[in-house]
Protein backbone atom coordinates (compact mmCIF):
# COMPACT_ATOMS: atom_id res chain seq x y z
CA UNK A 1 0.00 0.00 0.00
CA UNK A 2 1.54 3.65 -1.02
CA UNK A 3 -0.16 5.52 1.99
CA UNK A 4 -0.53 8.95 1.99
CA UNK A 5 -2.60 11.05 4.85
CA UNK A 6 -4.16 13.07 2.69
CA UNK A 7 -7.00 10.12 2.38
CA UNK A 8 -7.30 10.59 6.34
CA UNK A 9 -6.26 13.87 7.45
CA UNK A 10 -8.81 15.31 10.62
CA UNK A 11 -10.05 11.40 10.85
CA UNK A 12 -11.53 10.49 14.78
CA UNK A 13 -8.09 8.68 14.61
CA UNK A 14 -6.39 12.43 14.34
CA UNK A 15 -8.41 13.87 16.96
CA UNK A 16 -7.44 11.54 19.61
CA UNK A 17 -3.93 11.57 18.85
CA UNK A 18 -3.76 15.31 18.25
CA UNK A 19 -5.51 15.96 21.26
CA UNK A 20 -2.98 13.51 23.82
CA UNK A 21 -0.36 14.94 21.60
CA UNK A 22 -1.53 19.46 22.48
CA UNK A 23 -2.27 17.85 26.38
CA UNK A 24 1.64 16.49 26.17
CA UNK A 25 3.09 19.44 24.97
CA UNK A 26 1.58 22.12 26.92
CA UNK A 27 2.73 19.79 29.95
CA UNK A 28 6.18 20.68 28.37
CA UNK A 29 6.09 24.05 28.27
CA UNK A 30 5.10 24.03 32.42
CA UNK A 31 8.93 24.71 32.64
CA UNK A 32 11.37 27.10 31.11
CA UNK A 33 13.69 24.07 30.53
CA UNK A 34 13.86 23.69 26.34
CA UNK A 35 12.50 20.39 25.44
CA UNK A 36 12.90 18.47 21.79
CA UNK A 37 10.13 16.76 20.37
CA UNK A 38 10.89 14.39 17.86
CA UNK A 39 8.49 13.28 15.57
CA UNK A 40 9.55 10.07 13.43
CA UNK A 41 6.76 9.76 10.81
CA UNK A 42 5.79 13.73 9.97
CA UNK A 43 3.71 13.22 6.70
CA UNK A 44 3.42 16.93 4.85
CA UNK A 45 1.94 18.96 7.87
CA UNK A 46 -0.68 20.65 6.44
CA UNK A 47 -3.65 19.12 4.68
CA UNK A 48 -6.48 20.56 2.36
CA UNK A 49 -10.13 19.44 3.40
CA UNK A 50 -10.81 20.67 0.15
CA UNK A 51 -8.57 17.56 -2.54
CA UNK A 52 -10.07 15.09 -4.21
CA UNK A 53 -7.89 12.73 -1.30
CA UNK A 54 -9.92 14.16 1.54
CA UNK A 55 -13.43 14.29 -0.23
CA UNK A 56 -13.10 11.28 -1.62
CA UNK A 57 -13.04 9.13 2.01
CA UNK A 58 -14.96 11.95 3.84
CA UNK A 59 -13.08 10.88 7.13
CA UNK A 60 -12.37 14.68 8.13
CA UNK A 61 -16.29 14.93 8.52
CA UNK A 62 -16.74 12.11 11.42
CA UNK A 63 -13.92 13.80 12.89
CA UNK A 64 -12.32 16.70 13.44
CA UNK A 65 -15.57 18.05 11.86
CA UNK A 66 -17.78 16.85 14.61
CA UNK A 67 -15.61 18.48 17.46
CA UNK A 68 -16.09 21.81 16.16
CA UNK A 69 -17.49 23.74 18.36
CA UNK A 70 -16.76 21.76 21.61
CA UNK A 71 -16.22 23.90 25.10
CA UNK A 72 -14.53 22.19 27.98
CA UNK A 73 -12.07 24.02 31.28
CA UNK A 74 -9.82 21.34 29.77
CA UNK A 75 -6.77 23.98 28.71
CA UNK A 76 -5.63 21.08 25.66
CA UNK A 77 -9.01 20.58 23.94
CA UNK A 78 -9.10 24.26 23.57
CA UNK A 79 -5.86 24.70 22.71
CA UNK A 80 -6.23 22.09 19.78
CA UNK A 81 -9.59 23.55 18.30
CA UNK A 82 -7.83 26.22 18.15
CA UNK A 83 -4.77 25.31 16.02
CA UNK A 84 -7.34 23.48 13.85
CA UNK A 85 -9.61 26.31 13.88
CA UNK A 86 -9.81 26.54 9.90
CA UNK A 87 -12.31 24.05 8.08
CA UNK A 88 -10.13 24.38 4.96
CA UNK A 89 -7.31 22.21 5.89
CA UNK A 90 -5.96 20.33 8.55
CA UNK A 91 -2.39 20.62 10.88
CA UNK A 92 -0.46 17.45 11.04
CA UNK A 93 1.73 16.67 14.34
CA UNK A 94 4.58 18.94 12.68
CA UNK A 95 2.60 21.13 12.47
CA UNK A 96 0.98 21.34 15.61
CA UNK A 97 4.25 20.89 17.35
CA UNK A 98 5.99 23.59 15.74
CA UNK A 99 3.05 25.76 16.83
CA UNK A 100 3.54 24.68 20.54
CA UNK A 101 7.10 25.59 20.27
CA UNK A 102 8.49 28.17 22.56
CA UNK A 103 12.01 30.30 21.83
CA UNK A 104 14.07 27.97 23.02
CA UNK A 105 12.12 24.41 22.04
CA UNK A 106 13.08 22.84 18.44
CA UNK A 107 11.65 19.87 16.31
CA UNK A 108 12.96 17.52 14.22
CA UNK A 109 10.57 15.88 12.25
CA UNK A 110 11.20 12.82 9.62
CA UNK A 111 9.42 11.94 6.70
CA UNK A 112 10.57 8.74 4.65
CA UNK A 113 8.53 10.03 1.31
CA UNK A 114 10.48 12.40 -0.83
CA UNK A 115 7.40 14.65 -1.86
CA UNK A 116 5.90 15.02 0.97
CA UNK A 117 9.00 15.76 3.09
CA UNK A 118 9.13 18.30 0.62
CA UNK A 119 5.52 19.54 1.44
CA UNK A 120 6.54 19.31 4.79
CA UNK A 121 9.72 22.14 4.32
CA UNK A 122 7.81 24.07 3.18
CA UNK A 123 4.98 24.09 5.70
CA UNK A 124 7.15 24.17 8.40
CA UNK A 125 9.78 27.19 6.67
CA UNK A 126 8.44 29.92 8.75
CA UNK A 127 9.10 28.12 12.37
CA UNK A 128 12.98 28.91 13.04
CA UNK A 129 13.33 25.86 15.61
CA UNK A 130 11.35 23.37 13.27
CA UNK A 131 14.06 20.84 11.25
CA UNK A 132 12.79 18.28 8.31
CA UNK A 133 14.99 15.44 7.89
CA UNK A 134 14.35 12.87 4.42
CA UNK A 135 14.54 9.44 5.67
CA UNK A 136 13.64 6.18 7.65
CA UNK A 137 11.73 7.70 11.10
CA UNK A 138 12.88 4.46 12.81
CA UNK A 139 16.47 4.69 11.72
CA UNK A 140 16.46 8.39 12.66
CA UNK A 141 15.77 8.00 16.43
CA UNK A 142 19.61 6.06 17.04
CA UNK A 143 21.00 9.30 16.10
CA UNK A 144 18.15 11.69 17.15
CA UNK A 145 18.02 10.27 20.99
CA UNK A 146 18.53 11.42 23.46
CA UNK A 147 18.26 14.91 22.74
CA UNK A 148 20.27 17.46 24.31
CA UNK A 149 17.69 19.13 26.24
CA UNK A 150 16.59 15.62 28.21
CA UNK A 151 13.38 16.52 27.89
CA UNK A 152 11.30 15.81 25.01
CA UNK A 153 8.45 14.55 23.12
CA UNK A 154 8.84 11.43 20.68
CA UNK A 155 5.95 10.62 18.51
CA UNK A 156 5.95 7.33 16.66
CA UNK A 157 2.67 7.05 14.34
CA UNK A 158 4.04 4.90 11.21
CA UNK A 159 1.37 4.25 8.14
CA UNK A 160 1.35 0.50 8.59
CA UNK A 161 2.74 0.37 4.77
CA UNK A 162 4.66 -2.99 6.31
CA UNK A 163 3.12 -6.12 7.02
CA UNK A 164 5.69 -6.28 10.15
CA UNK A 165 4.88 -2.76 11.08
CA UNK A 166 3.91 -3.98 14.61
CA UNK A 167 7.63 -5.56 15.21
CA UNK A 168 9.29 -2.75 13.90
CA UNK A 169 7.23 -0.46 15.93
CA UNK A 170 7.57 -2.22 18.72
CA UNK A 171 11.42 -2.42 18.72
CA UNK A 172 11.53 1.10 18.17
CA UNK A 173 10.09 2.09 20.98
CA UNK A 174 11.90 -0.42 23.44
CA UNK A 175 15.51 0.79 21.57
CA UNK A 176 14.54 4.95 22.24
CA UNK A 177 13.31 4.43 25.90
CA UNK A 178 16.53 2.50 26.36
CA UNK A 179 18.33 5.94 24.71
CA UNK A 180 16.01 8.04 26.73
CA UNK A 181 14.46 6.88 29.70
CA UNK A 182 13.34 9.83 30.77
CA UNK A 183 11.30 11.06 27.82
CA UNK A 184 7.90 11.20 27.07
CA UNK A 185 6.53 8.75 24.08
CA UNK A 186 3.50 8.92 22.01
CA UNK A 187 2.78 5.46 19.90
CA UNK A 188 -0.14 5.78 17.59
CA UNK A 189 -1.32 2.37 16.33
CA UNK A 190 -4.35 1.28 14.38
CA UNK A 191 -6.56 -1.85 15.96
CA UNK A 192 -7.66 -3.84 13.15
CA UNK A 193 -7.21 -7.15 14.62
CA UNK A 194 -7.58 -6.88 18.75
CA UNK A 195 -5.17 -9.97 19.19
CA UNK A 196 -2.37 -8.36 17.01
CA UNK A 197 -3.05 -4.94 18.89
CA UNK A 198 -2.67 -6.64 22.49
CA UNK A 199 0.09 -8.54 21.00
CA UNK A 200 2.09 -5.20 20.27
CA UNK A 201 1.14 -3.92 23.35
CA UNK A 202 2.41 -6.57 25.47
CA UNK A 203 5.84 -6.77 23.61
CA UNK A 204 6.63 -3.26 24.16
CA UNK A 205 5.54 -3.73 28.02
CA UNK A 206 7.49 -6.60 28.17
CA UNK A 207 10.38 -5.24 30.18
CA UNK A 208 9.24 -2.07 30.74
CA UNK A 209 10.63 -0.03 33.61
CA UNK A 210 8.37 3.02 32.82
CA UNK A 211 4.48 4.03 33.54
CA UNK A 212 2.61 3.16 30.58
CA UNK A 213 -0.60 4.32 29.91
CA UNK A 214 -3.41 3.46 26.98
CA UNK A 215 -6.15 4.74 25.16
CA UNK A 216 -8.14 3.77 22.38
CA UNK A 217 -11.01 5.26 20.30
CA UNK A 218 -13.88 2.76 19.17
CA UNK A 219 -16.15 3.96 16.36
CA UNK A 220 -16.41 0.70 14.45
CA UNK A 221 -20.24 0.24 15.17
CA UNK A 222 -20.43 3.19 12.66
CA UNK A 223 -17.44 2.98 10.15
CA UNK A 224 -17.85 1.69 6.49
CA UNK A 225 -17.03 -1.60 5.88
CA UNK A 226 -13.38 -1.77 5.07
CA UNK A 227 -12.78 1.61 6.93
CA UNK A 228 -10.52 1.66 10.13
CA UNK A 229 -12.84 1.71 13.14
CA UNK A 230 -10.85 1.67 16.26
CA UNK A 231 -7.38 3.14 17.30
CA UNK A 232 -4.91 3.16 20.02
CA UNK A 233 -2.33 4.82 21.71
CA UNK A 234 0.21 4.39 24.17
CA UNK A 235 1.83 6.82 26.29
CA UNK A 236 5.18 6.14 28.03
CA UNK A 237 5.98 8.63 31.10
CA UNK A 238 2.55 9.82 30.66
CA UNK A 239 2.88 13.20 33.14
CA UNK A 240 0.74 13.57 36.26
CA UNK A 241 -2.66 14.04 35.28
CA UNK A 242 -2.44 13.58 31.44
CA UNK A 243 -5.34 10.69 32.61
CA UNK A 244 -7.69 13.11 34.05
CA UNK A 245 -7.37 15.21 30.92
CA UNK A 246 -7.82 12.86 28.69
CA UNK A 247 -10.53 11.27 30.14
CA UNK A 248 -12.49 14.27 30.18
CA UNK A 249 -11.72 15.33 27.05
CA UNK A 250 -12.73 12.13 25.37
CA UNK A 251 -15.56 12.31 27.90
CA UNK A 252 -17.02 15.28 25.45
CA UNK A 253 -15.41 13.86 22.52
CA UNK A 254 -16.84 10.33 22.22
CA UNK A 255 -20.19 11.21 21.88
CA UNK A 256 -19.68 13.51 18.76
CA UNK A 257 -17.60 10.80 16.86
CA UNK A 258 -20.65 8.50 15.46
CA UNK A 259 -20.77 5.25 17.34
CA UNK A 260 -18.12 6.47 19.38
CA UNK A 261 -16.54 4.84 22.51
CA UNK A 262 -13.55 5.72 24.75
CA UNK A 263 -11.28 3.88 27.03
CA UNK A 264 -8.29 4.60 28.88
CA UNK A 265 -6.57 2.17 31.37
CA UNK A 266 -3.11 2.20 33.03
CA UNK A 267 -0.74 -0.77 31.44
CA UNK A 268 2.04 -0.41 34.03
CA UNK A 269 2.20 2.10 37.09
CA UNK A 270 5.01 2.92 39.14
CA UNK A 271 5.06 0.86 42.30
Amino acid sequence: MNYRHAFHAGNFADVVKHLALVRLLLHLRRKDAPFAVIDAHGGRGLYDLGSNAAKRTGEAETGIEAVRGLTSQVEALQTYLSLAADARAYPGSPLIAAKLLRPQDRLVAVEKHPEEAEELKNTLAIFRKARVEEGDGYRALAALLPPPERRGLVLLDPPFEAEDEFETLAAAVKQGIARFATGIFLIWYPVKSQAAARSFCGEVLAGLPTTVTALTMDVSIAAPEGKLGKTGLLVLNPPFGFDTDMEAMLALVAPRLPGGKAALEWLKREA
